[in-house]
């Protein structure tokens, strides 16, 4: 034991000679090791830093608090999570029948007591801002409250103490423009609010919010937006409750409250959670609906895969670093050998360089994460929007962490210290390189693993868990590729015969020294392999997407209007900015219909708001809409008859205009490229144009004007007419085969006005001649902007694919590890023909040989793991896209049993080879490792004579 102790020991002391003496190599090892270190001790403290314990995250919630009230808008007795993430109405949700109308006297009713609250009410408007509108949270709640301490912070400033004044976020300061000082205007009023003060939400440091005191806010907002006849803000009360006492707001008073239908966040119930049997909501319902047991098992096993194949990854690339360090070294290991050392000793010596340098990648990793961690905090904070409550080291964690990298690095210099061990004590004084039969039993098990993997591969694709199957076969068929690597390395050799004097030398310096050789290569071979499947699989997803992309437009053709209705009079400045900077070659001005307030939302229900409907008639209706239950009404074989019916066929468009019928002239047809003469000459002669013949019948169509759109939904949940004033008019139908582009009925403007149906602009479609530049559209934002208007213009430029950046960094990824492993392997390889490399130039060979062949033997090492990683990596895409084809056929079988049958259920699930990015790979990055080798390799050695023997 002692013995074992003394020569561990020693041969620590030597490897951390060794290393400082190769500075350059040890800390090329080193920085492999521990970049990954730094990113997992990093992202392992950000993770645990941004986790609140329970007490801070009541602090943040609630305050000083005891609970926090807020209705279900069940409006019947519930049952609720401990938490109060999740509820359901008693009975389930089978039973449940919603009221009515709601009771907004029910979350004051529902207070406890005697118990002391604060009111906390929420709701969103559009406020003028420096750049244009931005839609922002309105709070009021007493902010000088005791009980409010904790929920905010205030940064710079006052609270707000009189009407009129506001504090604001940070976050809508940043994106406002404003500063504290500043005024700010809810768009559609009058009213002027002055920030006194700015603060932060600790839990969401991007919530865009102002907040005032109670009644001074929300109340006048709702009232102007009101009176200028658009939606006002619709405020969700809470309550911040204080009872008191020793216990809080209790498990019993939960569920009391619940009884009233209304949810509690209790801090005595976070702290202490009643037993699972006292939880009335997983009585009615299993818990385990709402846990994801499976999902965090899947997690954990990718998590594990790739923490796994990264591993392998270092070692590939780190293992010929250490057979460099080996091989030079190996006179001194003949000499420990001659001095009485066994095999035993020289492989401890080996393998301590990989301990020493995985446990200095270890210190200099974490220590580098924890100092990154911290000097990041604050923007790690902003991009989480997410205050820490701590920084939080666990040193467990992190011992963990460290341990991974010294782990790898001993798994690196396993190889290596074998390979040293077994040659002789003469050869390696003597510099010679022992004979050494190849090893039989690693390829027959990386046949076994490949052909197992690919299996196992193919399985998923017809396996319930798909993609987790495939992604675990592939990874055993790439190990069995890298088992196969040094057999595979051995036939590129025989291609030999037919290159020229350098590249030859090169190739069968590679296939000889297969020791180093096999390891750089099968470093390639893993990253190209995880390029190609990921790039493959992108690209067959591009080319699917592509086929199934249906267009909005014709090519060329836009729309332009506003987000809301209430801006209606500010369409027509829209339309004038739009032809300024765009100059459509036509632009066709659209007016919707209109029944009660103008600015009223398209399907509002609010007091005064009504609407336009198309009415179908009776028997031109689907079945399935006049059927209570839909389709479950009808056996599989009358759905399936019906769904080939022209009545239950489904549009291939919608309008951007959220209308069926719109007042338009004939400009709207040359917009939209519908070249039916009939339908131009209808318009103008005044009469509609119907592009749905489901709604016209003896060539008229019926407008229904709601008044009462509640009553209009009552109606239709009981499958009864809406009441309305009904509209007949003539209308001209287009031909079969019209794209009409999501419009069902156009109305010229003097039929319109001559029914009585009032209107108001609302946008405007064009045509281009080409598609606009960058500037353009900046321009046309920015005069939005400055207008004050949230305007959305939309045009049809066909399919735009969107992952070529992810393709280029894949690329661009694989070549430099590709580069690296290749430099790597090139380094050992001169270090193995240094002597070969001087006999060369003793004899006359010109000095470029050296940097040529150098050059060669990095390109021939990078060529041949592309082109295994190239083929290994096809296998996990081809798996996948086959899973998703099982998929979308089981989804078709389960459409076409409800009757979903047309033209359109074919399967097209394409694999598609990116040959842009193989060839690059291919092509690309080997020449390029190969120049780069040349350029970095001096063409001149020192002359020296052989050694003797």
């Amino acid at each position: 034991m002692i013995s074992w102790y003394h020569s561990w020991v020693a041969a620590i002391r030597i490897a951390r000679r060794d290393a400082w003496r190769s500075k350059g190599r040890s800390i090329l090892v080193l920085a492999m090791i521990a970049l990954p270190i730094v990113g997992v001790s990093a992202a392992d403290l950000t993770m645990r830093s941004a986790q609140l314990s329970v007490e801070q995250d009541l602090q943040r919630r609630l305050g000083a608090a005891d609970a926090e009230l807020r209705l279900s808008r069940m409006n019947v007795p519930i049952y609720q999570s401990p938490d109060g993430e999740r509820f359901a109405p008693v009975g389930g949700y089978d039973s449940y029948e919603p009221p009515q109308e709601e009771n907004p006297e029910l979350l004051p009713q529902s207070l406890p007591a005697g118990a002391q609250a604060v009111k906390d009410s929420t709701g969103q408007a559009k406020l003028r801002t420096t750049h244009g509108l931005l839609v922002t949270n309105l709070r009021e709640i007493d902010t000088h409250s005791p009980l409010v301490e904790g929920r905010f912070t205030l940064d710079r400033g006052r609270l707000p103490e009189a009407a009129g004044e506001v504090i604001a976020t940070t976050a809508f300061l940043k994106e406002s423009g404003y500063f504290v000082g500043s005024s700010v205007n809810p768009r559609g009023t009058d009213h002027e609010y002055k920030i006194v003060g700015a603060y932060e939400l600790p839990n969401a440091l991007k919530e865009v919010q102002l907040i005032a005191q109670p009644g001074t806010l929300l109340t006048p907002v709702d009232k102007a937006l009101q009176a200028a006849g658009v939606p006002g803000v619709r405020a969700d009360d809470k309550y911040l409750v204080k009872v008191g006492g020793a216990d809080g707001f209790t498990w019993n008073m939960v569920k009391e409250a619940n009884g009233k239908g209304v949810i509690a966040i209790s801090r005595a119930v976070a702290l202490h959670k009643p037993a699972d049997s006292d939880v009335p909501l997983y009585a009615q319902e299993p818990k385990d609906r709402f846990t994801d047991g499976s999902s965090r098992a899947l997690e954990t096993a990718v998590l594990a895969t790739v923490v796994g194949l990264a591993m392998l990854e270092i070692c590939l690339l780190a293992g010929p670093a250490f057979a460099v360090g080996a091989r030079r070294s190996r006179r001194q290991l003949g000499l420990v050998g001659a001095n009485g050392g066994d095999r035993r000793h020289i492989r401890a010596i080996v393998l301590s360089g990989g301990l020493v340098i995985g446990a200095a990648a270890a210190v200099v990793g974490t220590v580098i994460g924890i100092a990154l961690t911290l000097g990041l905090r604050p923007l790690l904070e902003e991009y989480l929007g997410l205050r820490w409550g701590g920084f939080e080291l666990r040193p467990l964690e992190l011992a963990a962490i460290a341990l991974l990298a010294v782990v790898t690095g001993l798994l690196a210099a396993i190889a290596p210290a074998v390979t040293a061990s077994r040659q002789t004590v003469l050869a390696s004084l003597t510099g010679r390189r022992g004979i050494r039969r190849a090893n039989r039993v690693l390829p027959v098990i990386g046949l076994i693993a490949l052909a197992g993997g690919a299996a196992i591969a193919l399985y998923g694709t017809v396996s319930e868990m798909g993609s987790l199957v495939i992604a675990g076969g592939s990874a055993i068929a790439e190990l069995g590729v890298v088992a196969l690597t040094p057999v595979l390395v051995g036939l590129f050799g025989r291609i030999g015969r037919w290159l020229p004097l350098s590249p030859r030398l090169a190739l069968r310096d590679a296939v000889r020294n297969r020791g180093r050789t096999a390891p750089a290569v099968a470093a390639v071979l893993a990253a190209v392999a995880g390029t190609v499947a990921v790039a493959t699989y992108q690209h067959s997803q591009d080319v699917q997407s592509r086929h199934e992309y249906v267009a909005d437009l014709p090519h060329n053709a836009g729309v332009v209007s506003l987000a809301d209705n209430s801006a209606y009079k500010d369409v027509p400045a829209v339309r004038e900015a739009l032809s300024k900077e765009f100059s459509p070659s036509v632009r066709a001005d659209v007016e919707r219909l209109v029944v009660g307030r103008p600015g009223c939302d398209s399907y509002s229900n609010d007091a005064g708001c009504g609407r336009a409907e198309i009415v179908v008639p009776k028997d031109q209706r689907c079945p399935f809409s006049e059927s209570p239950h839909g389709p479950a009404d009808f056996t599989p074989e009358q759905v399936k008859e019906l769904r080939k019916d022209w009545r239950c066929a489904m549009p291939r468009h919608q309008n951007f205009l959220e209308n069926d019928a719109v007042v338009a002239d004939e400009q709207l047809l040359t917009a939209l490229a519908v070249t039916d003469p009939g339908a131009a000459a209808a318009l103008k002669s005044g009469k509609p144009v119907s592009f749905d013949k489901q709604n016209v019948k003896d060539g008229k169509v019926t407008i229904r004007l709601i008044t009462d759109p509640d009553a209009a939904d009552n109606a239709r949940g009981k499958r009864e007419e809406a009441p309305g004033e009904d509209k007949v008019l003539p209308v001209y139908q287009v031909p079969e085969g019209v794209n009409g582009w999501g419009f069902k009925l156009v109305l010229p403007a003097a039929t319109a006005k001559a029914a009585g149906m009032a209107t108001a602009p609302y946008g405007s479609y064009f045509a281009l001649d080409g598609a606009p530049s960058s500037e353009q559209r900046q321009r046309l934002d920015g005069l939005f902007d400055r207008m004050g208007v949230d305007a959305n213009v939309k045009i049809e430029q066909g399919y735009q694919g969107d992952n070529s950046i992810e393709m280029l960094a894949l690329a661009i990824f694989a070549g430099l590890v590709t580069i690296g492993a290749a430099g790597i392997a090139t380094g050992l390889a001169q270090a193995d023909a240094e002597a070969d490399l001087k006999t060369l130039a003793a004899v006359g060979a010109p000095p470029r040989v050296r940097r040529t062949l150098s050059g060669f033997q990095c390109g021939v090492i990078a060529l041949m793991g592309v082109v295994l990683g190239s083929a290994a990596g096809i296998l996990p895409a081809v798996g996948l896209r086959l899973a998703q084809a099982r998929e979308t056929e089981r989804f078709l079988e389960r459409a076409i049993t409800m009757g979903y049958e047309s033209s359109d259920t074919e399967i097209y699930v394409p694999i598609a080879v990116p040959w842009e990015t193989l060839g690059g790979l291919l092509i690309a990055v080997p020449l390029g490792a190969a120049l780069l080798a040349a350029l970095v390799t001096r063409s001149n050695g020192a002359l020296a004579r052989r050694a003797a023997g």
